[in-house]
C-alpha cells in the first residue's frame, strides 16, 4: 500500500505562524481579487502538491542514469516523465527541464551557442523585449555585444524587413525572437529564413505565448530555431521554471551549460510539478482553455476600445493587450498610477512601457494587461466587459478613495462566483 502524500499546512500554522499568516493573506488577494498580470496564472492543486512533495529533499546532479548522487531513481523517474511530456506537447526531438527559470534558459542557450562578446541581435526592452534579449542591465547585455530592433514606429507591429535589413549590417551570431508585451502573432518562419541568410542562430523565448503554441492557437517556432525556451507558468500554467526544446544533436551543448555551467542540483520537486502541468497541457480541456483565452482577450480588447482606451496596435492576437494611457482622458495619468488605483481596487496589473516611452520605466505611460488567469478561474466574454467597465471607473476617478472602496467589494462579489481552489 502506498503512503499517503502528506498535507504539511496544520504543521507551517503551529511552527511559523508569521509564514503562515502571510501565505493566507495572500490566498485571500488571489482569491478574492482579479489577477490582470499577463504572466501570471494559477495552477491546479496536483501541480502544488506535487511542488510542495518529497522530492524537495533530494539532491539530484546531473541527469536521469547520470547523477553525481546515489538514490535517483524515482527522481529519474519523474525527469524522463517530464521530458517525454514536454517533447510531445511540442512535437520537439529533445529537452531540457531543469533550468530554474526563463532567464536560465535563455542564458544556457546563449552559452551554448556564443562566446562573450559575440554579438545578439534582440528585441529591445523598452519596445516589448525581455530583460534576456540584450537590455545592458542584464548578463546578455553584459556578456554579449547586443544590437536591438524595435517596432514599426507607426503601427508598432515588428517589420521583418526592417529586422532583415538590421541583421544583415550586423552580422549577429544569435537572433532572438519572442516578446514579453507584444500582442500579436510573431512570423517564426521569417525569423527562420534571416537567420539563415545571415548564418546565424535563431532562439527564440516562446514564454508568454507557450500555451498558445502547444495548442495550434500561435505558429510553432520548433522547427525554424536551434533552441526554444520558455517558462513553465505563463499561458502553459504550470510552476514558476523554465524549459528548452530543441533537436537531438543540439541537445548535448545546452545540457553541458545547465550543469555543471549555471547550475548545480536541479529542483526535483519543480520539476515533478512540470511534468504534472505537461501532462495537464497535453488533455483537450486545456485547447479548450487556450480558445478561451484568445476569446477573453479579444472581448476585453473591444471592451476598453469601446470604453476610448487606445491600445497599442489596436488590438491583440494573443493572450495581452497594451493600453497607452496618453490618449485617454487628458493624458496626465501615468502606468504607475494606474497600477496603484486598480491594485486598491482589487484588480491586478502591471505598468508597462509603451512605444515611443516618454516616462521613466519605473513610471511609464501603459499598463499590460492579460488575461490567463481569469480564464482559469472560468471567467468568459461578459466577465470582461464588465472588468473593462470597473477599469474605466477606476482610473476616470483618479483613484478617488470611495470609488476604489466600492470597485472593490464589487470585485470581490465576482470573484466568489468564481473561487479558485474550492
Amino acid at each position: 500500500m502506498q503512503n499517503k502524500p502528506i498535507n504539511f499546512a496544520d504543521a507551517l500554522a503551529s511552527h511559523d505562524p508569521e509564514i503562515s499568516a502571510a501565505i493566507s493573506r495572500e490566498n485571500d488577494r488571489e482569491e478574492f481579487g482579479l489577477e490582470l498580470i499577463a504572466s501570471e496564472n494559477y495552477v491546479s492543486r496536483a501541480v502544488m502538491e506535487a511542488q510542495g512533495s518529497i522530492l524537495t529533499n533530494k539532491y539530484a546532479e546531473g541527469y536521469p542514469a547520470k547523477r553525481y548522487y546515489g538514490g535517483c531513481e524515482f527522481v529519474d523517474q519523474v525527469e524522463v516523465l517530464a521530458q517525454k511530456r514536454l517533447c510531445e506537447l511540442f512535437k520537439a526531438e529533445a529537452c531540457n527541464v531543469q533550468p530554474h527559470s526563463g532567464s536560465q534558459a535563455n542564458m544556457a542557450v546563449y552559452m551554448a551557442l556564443m562566446k562573450p562578446g559575440e554579438k545578439l541581435l534582440g528585441m529591445s526592452l523598452s519596445n516589448g523585449g525581455h530583460l534576456t534579449h540584450g537590455s545592458p542591465a542584464n548578463f546578455s547585455g553584459r556578456l554579449f555585444q547586443v544590437a536591438s530592433y524595435g517596432i514599426d514606429p507607426n503601427t508598432h507591429r515588428i517589420d521583418m524587413n526592417q529586422i532583415r535589413e538590421q541583421a544583415l549590417r550586423e552580422k549577429p551570431k544569435v537572433i532572438v525572437a519572442g516578446a514579453s508585451a507584444y500582442p500579436r502573432i510573431i512570423d517564426f518562419a521569417a525569423f527562420g529564413e534571416i537567420a539563415k541568410e545571415v548564418s546565424a542562430h535563431l532562439v527564440v523565448d516562446m514564454a508568454h505565448i507557450a500555451g498558445l503554441v502547444a495548442t495550434g492557437l500561435h505558429p510553432s517556432p520548433i522547427a525554424h530555431a536551434t533552441y526554444t525556451t520558455s517558462t513553465t507558468h505563463k499561458t502553459l500554467r504550470g510552476p514558476r521554471g523554465g524549459v528548452i526544446l530543441c533537436s537531438q544533436e543540439n541537445l548535448k551543448a545546452v545540457n553541458s551549460q545547465i550543469f555543471p555551467g549555471i547550475q548545480g542540483g536541479p529542483l526535483m520537486h519543480v520539476i515533478a510539478a512540470k511534468a504534472v502541468a505537461f501532462g495537464e497541457a497535453l488533455s483537450p480541456s486545456f485547447v479548450a482553455y487556450q480558445k478561451q483565452v484568445l476569446a477573453n482577450a479579444k472581448a476585453l480588447a473591444e471592451a476598453l476600445l469601446s470604453h476610448g482606451f487606445n491600445l497599442v496596435t489596436g488590438g491583440t492576437d494573443n493572450h495581452l493587450m497594451l493600453v497607452d494611457l496618453t490618449h485617454f482622458g487628458d493624458g496626465s495619468v501615468s502606468g504607475k498610477d494606474v497600477e496603484a488605483w486598480l491594485d486598491l481596487a482589487g484588480i491586478t496589473v502591471n505598468k508597462n512601457t509603451i512605444p515611443n516611452e516618454k516616462r521613466s520605466p519605473f513610471v511609464t505611460s501603459g499598463i499590460r494587461i492579460g488575461v490567463p488567469a481569469i480564464t482559469t478561474r472560468g471567467m468568459k466574454e461578459p466577465e470582461m466587459k464588465q472588468i473593462a467597465t470597473w477599469i474605466k471607473v477606476v482610473i476616470t476617478s483618479k483613484g478617488a478613495p470611495e470609488t476604489l472602496a466600492h470597485t472593490k467589494k464589487q470585485v470581490k462579489e465576482l470573484s466568489k462566483q468564481f473561487r479558485l481552489y474550492h
